[in-house]
């Protein structure tokens, strides 16, 4: 059996569905695979599943497109490669709470956004903030990452950044009306994310981590095909869920569902342009730049570098 150590970037939702899947239907175990899947959790997020795959503490991490471009342009650690898209639509949105009057992005100037203190991301945030009109004038504060949640709801900040499939479906069941803003909507072409990240030497192995995607695309398969039970899998096998209702886990897969996978059903493609637009975008509002803040113009961060589709199963 070979060993597979995957790191979640967020206590296990359903996003992560179709790894429980697979793993509980004996999809990786017939690839000769033994998967151990891990939550930051464990060290209460003390090191990123990025930094893990980058250190060798993991084979594989889920992470969003700004952690790629990180680690491709960090000058201590191996250059990071996208390997598979978790999901295609990018469900994730700033969030405000609905009776705090800060119904826009550009209401966010002088008010407090809960930071997971990524590399870029308090600066898309502000760009987000500039593109609605604003001046980008918010005050950055960075609690536990795993507590960002709560802070907004016990009002020690005004906005944070949440996957609305799950936090958002919380909020409405427990009666809590959120202001989202989806990033597309005011013209930041995100990317992905979730997506997959390997190591270089992970890649160039190619058996394992093609089996793993084989096996991974299967599970997200199954849940697309039968979200009741695929939610149903993930209570009864994930340990670690921030909410493992059985009735909030099917309505969290059902908001899902549909962005497992391509227009042509296929789970884990990326599409060029999309990478392209993105970097533009970094590169053109002055956020890609080196860790020392000098800019990368977008011709020298070639995007075929960041991700892959070639260890991804066949159609």
């Amino acid at each position: 059996m070979t060993a597979i150590d995957l790191a979640l970037d967020w206590t296990p939702n359903t996003n992560h569905t179709g790894f429980y899947v697979a793993l509980a239907e004996g999809y990786y175990a017939d690839r000769g695979l033994d998967v151990s899947i891990h939550s930051p959790a464990d060290d209460d997020y003390e090191t990123t599943p990025a930094k893990q795959v980058a250190t060798g503490e993991a084979t594989l991490a889920i992470a969003p497109s700004e952690s790629v471009i990180s680690y491709q342009t960090h000058p201590d650690y191996p250059s990071l490669t996208a390997v598979a898209a978790v999901c295609q639509e990018d469900k994730s949105a700033i969030v405000t709470l609905g009776d705090s009057g800060l119904d826009r992005p550009a209401d966010l100037d002088g008010h407090r956004y809960a930071s997971y203190d990524a590399r870029f991301e308090d600066h898309i945030v502000r760009q987000l903030v500039r593109n609605d009109g604003g001046d980008g004038d918010i005050d950055i504060v960075t609690p536990p990452k795993l507590g960002i949640w709560n802070t907004l709801l016990d009002g020690e900040a005004d906005a944070t950044w949440v996957f609305m499939p799950w936090e958002g479906v919380l909020a409405a069941r427990d009666g809590i009306d959120l202001n989202a803003f989806y990033l597309d909507e005011y013209d930041v072409p995100y990317g992905y994310t979730p997506l997959l990240l390997a190591r270089p030497e992970t890649i160039a192995d190619g058996d394992a981590l093609g089996d793993f995607l084989a096996a991974t695309a299967r599970g997200y398969q199954f849940a697309v095909d039968n979200p009741d039970r695929a939610a149903e899998i993930l209570g009864e096998t994930a340990e670690g869920m921030d909410n493992d209702d059985p009735e909030f886990l099917r309505e969290s897969q059902h908001e899902l569902t549909d962005a497992y996978l391509t227009a042509d059903a296929r789970w884990g493609t990326m599409a060029h342009d999309r990478w392209d637009a993105f970097v533009d975008w970094l590169a053109a509002n002055d956020i890609l730049t080196t860790v020392d803040d000098e800019p990368i113009p977008a011709d020298e961060l070639p995007t075929g570098e960041l991700y892959t589709n070639e260890a991804l199963p066949e159609a």
